[in-house]
Formats: C-alpha cells, structure tokens, sequence
C-alpha cells in the first residue's frame, strides 16, 4: 500500500516542480537586475537538475536506492 502512496508523492513533486521551473522562467524574463536574474538562472537550474533526476528514477534510468 505504500508504494502507491511513494507513486502519488513522486507524480506530486514532479508537478510542484515544472511549476517552480516554468515560474523561474517567467521571473527570469520579467527581471531586469543582473544579480536577480543570476539568482534565479542558479535556482532554475537546480530545479531543472532535480527534475531530471525524477525523470529518470520513473524511466527506470537511475535507481532511487542506495548501491550497498
């Protein structure tokens, strides 16, 4: 019963976060301070990095477990 509560999470966090991106992405756009836009470039990266991380844990690319 867990795993599909750990399904529901994951499907959860991945929404939450092309939502982030896609609202980095805006703010970044709608910036005009360079150390702003540098903030949010680091933030949206890092965002884009742990999405792809999930991505790859659903396509079976990574495993989520640890290697011992």
């Amino acid at each position: 019963m867990t795993g599909g509560v750990v399904i529901h999470n994951v499907k959860e966090t991945k929404m939450l976060l092309e939502q982030h991106i896609e609202e980095l992405r805006l703010e970044l756009n709608a910036s005009n301070d360079a150390t702003e836009r540098c903030e949010i470039k680091v933030e949206l990266e890092l965002a884009q990095a742990e999405l792809a991380v999930i991505i790859a844990e659903q396509e079976g690319l990574v495993s989520a477990e640890p290697p011992f």
